[in-house]
């Protein structure tokens, strides 16, 4: 993820999910498992049309894809977000830089389950509704991974949540104070002479 910190937003791009790729394993009520995101899924679930949240910690929403503030497309690599996020809080936490990465959210998975003898089963998701794009904060731990249950539309929903590996690179905008050239915050030299005499006749 690249953070761009400007006096009056945060610019973000990076990869939320990298297609084709194993996880990290995940645990489930059932033991642990890998999972990897099959290429296209993230294309077919874009092409629906559908309203992608874009919220902070999969709780406070900032925007979406349909305002302006959140652009979404698959690419060979995988899912690729930029977003623009005018929130105060969110500029103060990419200026403190504690943005840490990607998540997303999403529910009624079509899936396959590989079973391996040597190794943890791989889950391969070939379809989803992908419901949100997150910024995931210091808060929240890099290997987080989550399971809810979240109620949309007068149903009870399984939401899943996964977090990406990711290392925010940071380009913070200096914040340079109004300065007054009438009033300038430096003393001129008859200012400085004039308090250097102050001090000689308070010592004398």
């Amino acid at each position: 993820m690249k953070v761009e910190v400007r006096s009056d937003c945060v610019l973000l791009d990076g990869y939320v999910n990298a297609v084709g790729r194993d996880s990290r394993p995940i645990p489930d009520r059932r033991g642990a498992f890998v999972e990897q995101v099959e290429p296209g899924a993230f294309g077919r679930a874009l092409g629906r049309g559908r309203k992608v949240d874009l919220k902070v910690n999969h709780e406070r929403v900032l925007g979406s894809n349909t305002d302006g503030a959140l652009e979404l497309y698959e690419d060979n690599i995988g899912l690729r977000a930029k977003a623009k996020v005018t929130d105060a809080a969110i500029i103060e936490k990419a200026r403190k830089k504690q943005l840490r990465g990607w998540s997303f959210g999403f529910a009624k998975p079509v899936d396959v389950w590989e079973e391996r003898t040597d190794a943890l089963p791989r889950r391969y998701l070939k379809d989803f509704i992908l419901n949100e794009v997150t910024i995931v904060d210091d808060t929240k731990l890099p290997a987080y991974v989550a399971t809810s249950i979240e109620t949309r539309e007068d149903e009870t929903e399984l939401i899943e949540h996964r977090i990406s590996d990711d290392t925010p690179e940071y380009d913070i905008e200096p914040e340079n104070p109004e300065r007054d050239d009438d009033n300038p915050t430096e003393p001129d030299a008859r200012t400085s002479m004039a308090s250097l005499r102050a001090r000689r006749l308070k010592l004398a």
